[in-house]
């Protein structure tokens, strides 16, 4: 299962948790078995984030792959001018 962490604001929408896993093929399919295992995290995946998988940033990419032992880091998408 792919290790997805998350940046501190999150970790109260996963009981605490820094690093969860989930099974996903996809970037794609990360988020909404995020969503589905940790309901509360669906607000901040729909306002949208930013990921790192395996150390390569993802911009805009739910086709992106992950593989079981990926390790995911979920990051504040930054906006501005």
């Amino acid at each position: 299962m792919a290790r997805v962490h998350l940046w501190s604001s999150l970790r109260r929408f996963a009981d605490g948790q820094e690093m969860v896993e989930v099974e996903a093929a996809t970037v794609g399919q990360m988020f909404d078995a995020l969503a589905r295992a940790y309901p509360g995290l669906a607000p901040a995946i729909a306002a949208g984030l930013s990921v790192a998988v395996d150390g390569e940033v993802i911009a805009n990419s739910r086709s992106a792959p992950v593989r079981p032992d990926s390790e995911v880091f979920l990051l504040q998408r930054l906006k501005g001018g």
